[in-house]
């Protein structure tokens, strides 16, 4: 079987290898220390990169299958939202920002069910797309957390980051960005179905 056809063609691999990482990424997650943190970085990172190759593949092969549309956004949702949740107990995310979050994934999605099924396409709007660019580079920021430093010889500091602060700052952006395109969703929604 060729990796360009059939279900199983490489972008869908790519998207369940994205799905696999989940579970490694929470078992990470179980350990609040600076190793597990950069091994969760390092496997969220790499998911990410898939996410994009996934999306590069289709798109030169011109293979879209309806897995692959049902898998990619589920993927991305699932491996944003594991990450999320296992950052609250460490207090790294506020949980009521998360719970806002992931309240706004299941309304979006639940009325494009509802949308879909009545055979309308509501397109996705960049704020979404803006969105997801701000949440995949919170991430790794938070799962990194610590203080990080460069040195030149042993006593000259060049290169300070605070990778919480730099992950919290992207976090905030993505939950306004997340709120806004929800509140946009949602408007596009109820004028489409008025008519």
């Amino acid at each position: 079987m060729s990796l360009r056809t059939g279900l199983l063609n490489l972008p869908n691999l790519l998207t369940l290898g994205r799905i696999a990482a989940i579970p490694v990424l929470v078992v990470l997650l179980l350990f609040d220390s600076k190793e597990a943190g950069f091994w969760a970085a390092a496997v969220f990172g790499l998911a990410a990169i898939t996410d994009w190759l996934d999306g590069w593949f289709a798109r030169k092969w011109e293979i879209v299958t309806v897995l692959g549309k049902f898998l990619d956004p589920l993927a991305d949702k699932l491996i944003v939202m594991a990450a999320f949740i296992m950052l609250i107990p460490m207090g790294r995310v506020p949980a009521l920002a998360v719970f806002l979050i992931l309240a706004r994934e299941m309304v979006v999605t639940s009325l494009r069910s509802i949308a879909s099924s009545e055979g309308i396409i509501i397109a996705a709007s960049d704020l979404g797309k803006y969105k997801t660019i701000f949440q995949m580079t919170a991430i790794p920021g938070l799962l990194l957390h610590y203080d990080y430093y460069w040195f030149f010889g042993v006593r000259w500091e060049i290169f300070h980051v605070n990778m919480h602060n730099f992950g919290i700052f992207f976090f905030y952006v993505a939950f306004a960005m997340a709120m806004w395109s929800g509140g946009d969703y949602l408007v596009k929604f109820f004028k489409v179905i008025a008519r």
